[in-house]
């Protein structure tokens, strides 16, 4: 089984603008933003943000980059893009050893001028003599693009590391206004409600602990945020290790009613696993979460090559979960010790009948021609969403050798390190971007496929390797690993 992108959170678990690179903004913008989700340039189309978090910038290892790629009416394209570091004009910091600017990342409208922006995390940034504290920035949307940020300071330096290792953005309140949740080593999450000015400005914080174990490899290691009660605000989920079992755990709070923060003693603890998207995948109207739990065994509920949970949306009277894996009837391929089916989720309406699709990489897939195997070449599924939920009717299987799909299978790709579902076309219906962190000694790249209307299909196929984006191939950046839009 491949080693989750050298990440010390994942073991745990078992640039400037380069020459203000925005070479040709994608479609064309208007003064004013268009409020949709993830489009950073306004003009209508959602833009993608591609970690390199091992990327070398300015000759220092590890310091991280993010690629900027912007939608436009045949999808995304190299020439449209913008190229964000710590050395980027105007983005606070500088590239350093180690920083991992783009480790975290989520894209929101944090200041309501209907541009969204990205809240970036870079957890190894020694924040002056506080070796690994972490910070966080929020880069501007503008109809130019992503471009400048603004620092938000960790509240608590003495109580934690890496802040920023786990971002989330969400009205949890709510009051109309985004909200951003920030994870770092402790058992707390920092909550900064809404009201953010390039100046600084929040609309103040507070924090929400949890039931979950802090130190190094620890905290807060991933926040997802949805409607998952359909209360109206935002609820949260944090992952972490579960402080009285040792265990892998996700555990969800939900908003408040009275639309002032969280609402502490609301915890629930449920499925474990790394990963988890949300989307309503029945139509009910609530959120509903998917969980990936790679593991083989070690863990409860464990099955041989990995699965999902599915937890449908609920009113506070129960959960109704489902699991899927490659031995479910229905899914493509074979379960196998190791496959890591489920370590990266996503959802999205693909064929735009209302139900949100899963897409589910399996990036230690072993792939067979014949009489030949490839160890973790990598794979990905992709499951649709209907009135009585998710169904394996229909689902589709993709890797790099796939017909129309760029690239071909090698050992060690892990095609599917990364999935992310989103309309990038404008045509109502979500696209398939799957990041292979492995290609090419862990340099990294990127597939993008559409939808053909009805499923996700192979015409107009493109890929993308860090050089064709401007990122060095100095060391191992792994582009394409970590992906917000």
């Amino acid at each position: 089984m491949h080693t989750r992108i050298r990440l010390a959170l994942a073991t745990a678990a078992a640039a400037a603008l380069t020459g203000s690179l925005l070479t040709a903004a994608a479609g064309t913008a208007s003064a004013a933003g268009s409020g949709l989700q993830g489009d950073f340039n306004g003009d209508g189309y959602r833009d993608v943000a591609m970690s390199a978090p091992y990327a070398t910038v300015s000759g220092k290892s590890n310091a991280g980059q993010i690629a900027v790629m912007y939608g436009s009416a045949s999808g995304l394209k190299a020439t449209s893009r913008t190229l964000i570091s710590q050395d980027s004009t105007g983005v606070p910091g500088a590239a350093e050893t180690n920083d991992f600017f783009g480790r975290a990342t989520a894209a929101g409208d944090f200041n309501g001028d209907g541009y969204a922006d990205l809240a970036v995390g870079a957890p190894g940034e020694d924040v002056g003599s506080d070796t690994d504290g972490g910070t966080v920035a929020i880069v501007w949307g503008s109809a130019s693009g992503l471009s400048g940020a603004t620092t938000v300071t960790d509240p608590n330096p003495t109580g934690q590391d890496k802040f920023g290792q786990s971002l989330a953005a969400g009205d949890f309140d709510p009051d109309g206004k985004m909200d951003l949740a920030a994870g770092g080593t402790s058992a707390k999450v920092w909550i900064f409600r809404g009201g953010f000015t390039k100046s600084g400005g929040t609309g103040g914080s507070y924090y929400q602990p949890f039931n979950i174990i802090s130190g190094s490899g620890a905290g807060a290691l991933h926040l997802v945020t949805a409607d998952f009660n359909g209360g109206g605000g935002d609820d949260l989920i944090v992952n972490g290790y579960n402080a009285s079992t040792q265990y892998d755990t996700n555990i969800l709070i939900y908003a408040s009613p009275t639309g002032t923060k969280l609402e502490g003693g609301s915890e629930e603890n449920l499925a474990p696993g790394f990963i988890t998207a949300t989307g309503d995948l029945n139509g009910d109207g609530k959120d509903d979460l998917v969980i990936g739990e790679t593991w083989d065994d070690g863990i409860s509920g464990a099955t041989k090559g990995g699965k999902i949970n599915v937890i449908y949306g609920n009113d506070y009277s129960g959960y109704s979960t489902v699991s899927i894996s490659q031995g479910t009837s229905g899914v493509p391929s074979d379960p196998e010790t190791g496959d890591a089916f489920g370590w990266e989720v996503s959802t999205g309406d693909i064929n735009g009948d209302g139900y949100a699709d899963i897409a589910v990489g399996a990036p230690a897939e072993n792939i067979t021609t014949g009489t030949t195997s490839v160890t973790d070449a990598g794979a990905v599924t992709v499951l649709y969403g209907s009135a009585s939920g998710v169904t394996t009717t229909g689902s589709q299987y993709f890797h790099q050798n796939t017909t129309g799909v760029p690239g071909g299978n090698e050992a060690s790709d892990n095609f599917g390190g990364e999935v992310f579902l989103s309309d990038v076309n404008g045509d109502h219906k979500a696209d398939l971007t799957v990041g292979a962190n492995g290609e090419n000694d862990w340099n990294g790249s990127v597939v993008g496929l559409l939808s053909d209307g009805g499923r996700i299909g192979t015409g107009g196929a493109v890929s993308f390797g860090p050089s064709n984006v401007g990122v060095s191939t100095s060391g191992r950046p792994e582009f394409g690993s970590i992906m917000a839009g």
